[in-house]
């Protein structure tokens, strides 16, 4: 068979092991998963009560322009509904904008360490990848990436807050690339966790979107909004941007359960907020750990923590796997020694830290 060359050696996304795997490896009645950054509260009551309260046709397709959710999601961000693409999951929205753009003679930009899927897709359509590496505090190095901006650049990646570091983009800075990159090139701003960001100098990426029709902004209804298993991602832009990328979306790619999960859960943003306090205090208990134990971290404006234990991360989360608690190692994320800890609730919380205390005092012995 003739496969493309660039994907010989490409792997396969390899998922970490499920709970029920833990329990059976450890012999352990109880696992906490604060590994993949998903909401520990789950999800708003109305998504339950949507699930508990429809009948719908299974043998029916889904709509495939996603009217209703389309409407509200429009009308939550005040943005027209041609300006919004539905993916299953960002994940495919990312894979949308890479088929449309990217290919043999392209080029794409993005930081390192950060979304692995940007990288993946690329790829998988041949493009030239350019990677900026991270600052020392694990932000974006913008002039740098201006730099590698050339006329075959299609499409900039950017993360922010950015995944594995927590880290974002200031205002003033990404006004100022905007300023500077070329009209030819997408600029694609990742906001994944856009609901947990509480920092004054965030910019308002909808407003900039009025200014700057090159950008494109993905969110989804994965992280704060709990419904990671619908898998219901999105991506708003221009109607020219949005116009172009629609017609290569899957047909029936987001099913009629997830259509209606994703409406429901928009409309209780009491439950985003009560998550995004919940999250700032989780996260201060574990900057209170690292301070107390003189470990490095960066201060994160999503819903993990990447901490540096000095040793292999992979070691780290081995430890802390065998006592029921499954975070993710930095040694595939870019960061050896650190591993990044999803914020659960605050017991959650308290617990893997005394696990972590554990580890650090075992190190110690040796």
């Amino acid at each position: 068979m003739k496969w493309k060359s660039q994907i010989q050696n490409l792997k396969a996304y390899q998922p970490g092991k499920t709970m029920d795997d833990v329990k059976e490896l450890f012999n352990l009645e109880r696992v906490v998963k604060l590994a993949s950054n998903e909401n520990p509260f789950g999800c708003s009551k109305n998504v339950e009560t949507f699930l508990k309260t429809n009948v719908l046709s299974h043998a029916i397709y889904p709509d495939g322009y996603a009217k209703e959710l389309r409407l509200k999601v429009a009308g939550h961000l005040s943005v027209e509904p041609g300006q919004l693409l539905f993916g299953n999951g960002s994940d495919e929205v990312i894979e949308i904008i890479s088929r449309a753009l990217l290919g043999v003679g392209k080029s794409t930009v993005m930081a390192t360490p950060t979304f692995p899927q940007y990288k993946h897709n690329a790829i998988v359509e041949g493009a030239e990848i350019r990677e900026v590496p991270l600052d020392p505090l694990g932000r974006h190095q913008l002039g740098k990436m201006l730099e590698a901006i050339d006329d075959s650049t299609a499409v900039v990646w950017l993360c922010s807050p950015n995944n594995p570091t927590g880290e974002y983009i200031r205002n003033g800075e990404l006004i100022s690339f905007l300023d500077a990159v070329p009209p030819h090139v997408l600029v694609v701003l990742d906001e994944a966790y856009y609901e947990y960001v509480v920092a004054d100098d965030y910019y308002d990426s909808l407003e900039l979107l009025k200014s700057y029709p090159q950008l494109l902004i993905t969110r989804t209804f994965s992280k704060a909004y709990g419904i990671a298993g619908f898998r219901v991602g999105f991506g708003i832009g221009s109607e020219e941007v949005i116009g172009k990328l629609e017609p290569i979306r899957e047909p029936f790619n987001n099913n009629t359960l997830a259509q209606g999960a994703a409406s429901a859960a928009i409309e209780d943003q009491a439950f985003i907020e009560e998550c995004r306090i919940h999250n700032r205090k989780g996260l201060e208990q574990y900057y209170r750990f690292c301070e107390e134990e003189g470990l490095h971290y960066v201060p994160s404006q999503a819903n993990f923590v990447l901490i540096d234990f000095g040793v292999s991360g992979d070691e780290v989360f081995q430890y802390l796997m065998s006592k029921g608690y499954i975070v993710r190692s930095g040694e595939a994320l870019g960061f050896p020694h650190s591993v990044r800890v999803t914020v659960g609730s605050h017991e959650q919380n308290e617990e893997v830290i005394d696990k972590m205390k554990e580890f650090l005092t075992l190190q110690k012995r040796v």
